[in-house]
């Protein structure tokens, strides 16, 4: 990877027509490097860094959830990154309808939007759009859930489907949220599902897959992990703890709360919490890979870290 002198300049353009509408993106994995390369090439081409990761809109357990550190967001401007409470939720939906107004906010400043971050889901739903689901209202919402909580998963599921045929769906949170939309509206989800997409923003979008070999993605999660605790992880997860935040929050299921969370409650020796983690993480990274893969049209693919590479193609995707 090739390092930035220190008399290279910001890449400037004539006018905002130059880049109309356009939009970088990185996703890959975790660990991959995706917030460095987008730190950098923020720095060169007047950017504005974007988090695309689910876990990182949290404003609890930085460290564990690896957010830019402070001396990264004074560099460029870092947006949607820790601006979320616990007990809040943040679906593809909303995330999307957020980025949007960002990469708004961003070209009108004439600068260039530049979205990083491994929640594959994020990433598809803002450049593909989402089906058009009604809103649900708290009153509706609460006594769906009432209702689940007091049937459980098969009563629920047998006498829903008797209302909504259509319907299969062996996931209970998709089930539930199926059972608040036709509650609210009279119509099956399907129904809402097969309405044409919706985008939450027009623009045209350079995907860069970072993606290095199997066996140096592997050895970064440990790496970090390692780094994570002495960074001060404990003391985060003992701090979100003490919030009592809600059990079925997204963050309490960031890798490594669990672990941390069992040697605070002295279930789990600090070694086993360490080694389960750094399985999870992997693991993860795996998943993530199986979906970028797959699902992640990219137009770049970046194995080895190459910026001059993601520069030169960034510069014609702008021109």
């Amino acid at each position: 990877m090739t390092s930035m002198s220190n008399n290279e300049k910001t890449v400037s353009f004539c006018t905002s027509k130059n880049r109309n509408r356009k939009v970088i993106v990185f996703g890959g994995p975790t660990a991959s490097g995706k917030s460095g390369l987008a730190l950098r090439l923020a720095e060169r081409i007047n950017g504005v860094v974007i988090n695309a990761d689910s876990m990182q809109v949290y404003k609890d357990v930085p460290t564990l959830t690896a957010r830019p550190l402070d001396g990264e967001t004074k560099k460029v401007d870092h947006k949607l990154y820790g601006f979320l409470d616990a007990n809040q939720k943040c679906s593809a939906a909303s995330w999307a309808s957020l980025a949007a107004k960002e990469i708004e906010n961003v070209l009108k400043s004439e600068r260039v939007p530049i979205l990083a971050g491994g929640t594959g889901m994020y990433i598809q739903t803002l450049e593909e759009g989402i089906s058009p689901l009604p809103e649900v209202g708290e009153d509706v919402r609460a006594t769906v859930r009432e209702r689940f909580e007091r049937q459980g998963y098969e009563k629920f599921l047998s006498d829903f489907i008797k209302k909504d045929p259509q319907v299969r769906l062996t996931d209970p949170q998709r089930l539930i949220r199926a059972a608040e939309i036709f509650e609210a509206t009279g119509k099956s989800i399907v129904y809402w599902q097969s309405l044409p997409l919706k985008k939450a923003v027009e623009a045209s979008y350079l995907n860069i897959l970072v993606l290095p070999p199997r066996e140096v993605l592997y050895a970064r999660c440990n790496e970090r992990f390692s780094k994570m605790l002495s960074g001060g992880a404990m003391e985060e997860v003992r701090v979100l703890l003490s919030k009592n935040p809600p059990s079925d929050s997204l963050i309490m299921k960031a890798i490594g709360v669990k672990e941390l969370s069992g040697v605070l409650k002295g279930e789990l020796s600090m070694a086993e919490a360490e080694d389960h983690a750094k399985q999870m993480t992997r693991n993860y990274a795996k998943r993530q890979t199986t979906w970028f893969k797959h699902r992640f049209k990219s137009d770049l693919t970046v194995v080895d870290g190459d910026f001059d590479a993601i520069l030169t193609k960034v510069l014609q995707f702008l021109s």
